[in-house]
């Protein structure tokens, strides 16, 4: 039996927008009620989020067979965890903070089993391979691996053109918040200068044929970057979405 067919994968060569949600809160019910929400994808966000390696392994079970697909953005480049998290049946992944085409290269080759990368063998004791019931799966594991760089310095911007010729990055997320700071303008992702280099990114990204994604939590400007060329926008977030709506639910009682 072969690797699961990759559905965002494929969803990408389509070319049309697709809307996700961060996932922060690192709570199984939280996934579960996202999931059912209507998002195309949801980001189980190991970054920022007190995830270990066990609860995004329980956030993937809940979210498989229901419909939309799981990213799990890693907290850096280091092969360890990239092999860890595909073991635990990610198939798409998001990379934070890559500012070089060595650096790419890199992240491919640990996401990819040899000859093609430097991936360990373990998918008989993992879940990616079913615990053994998937026996063609390291043959055909690299076929169906999602992967995307994060865009959010601007020696990113300086080596994007090198990074974008790279085949086996599927696509290029821009991080308005860390690329806004990196530029000068913290804590003001969406001035005019910001939103200008946003805009250009998008369509260089758009136009070399990888999938361009950003966050887009402000729907005013989400209608903006899908003519630029996003492709992918994260256009909601778990912690964001109850913090909203408890205080809303708050302040019309105590008025």
């Amino acid at each position: 039996m072969q690797a699961p067919t990759n559905k965002l994968k494929a969803r990408f060569r389509q070319d049309t927008p697709s809307f996700g949600c961060w996932l922060n809160l690192c709570a199984p019910a939280a996934a579960e009620i996202a999931a059912h929400a209507g998002f195309d994808w949801l980001l189980i966000d190991g970054e920022h989020g007190p995830y270990d390696v066990g609860i995004i392994s329980d956030q993937l079970r809940v979210i498989q067979g229901l419909p939309t697909e799981a990213i799990v953005r890693i907290p850096s480049d280091e092969t360890w965890i990239i092999k860890q998290v595909l073991d635990i049946g990610a198939q798409s992944i998001m990379v934070p903070m890559v500012n070089t085409a060595e650096q790419a290269k890199n992240i491919v080759k640990a996401c990819m089993y040899p000859p093609k990368g430097i991936r360990g063998m373990g998918a008989s004791v993992a879940r990616a391979g079913q615990y053994g019931n998937l026996t063609d799966y390291i043959t055909t594991a690299n076929d169906e691996i999602c992967i995307i760089a994060q865009v959010e310095t601007q020696q990113a911007l300086d080596n994007l053109d090198d990074m974008l010729a790279i085949p086996e990055i599927d696509g290029f997320f821009i991080g308005p918040a860390d690329l806004s700071a990196d530029l000068g303008f913290v804590d003001q992702a969406e001035h005019p200068e910001v939103l200008r280099i946003i805009s250009e990114t998008l369509a260089k990204i758009h136009a070399a044929g990888k999938t361009a994604g950003v966050m887009s939590l402000n729907d005013k400007i989400t209608p903006t970057h899908i003519r630029s060329g996003a492709r992918m926008l994260a256009t909601a977030s778990d912690a964001l979405a109850l913090n909203a709506a408890l205080k809303t639910k708050a302040k019309a009682f105590s008025d």
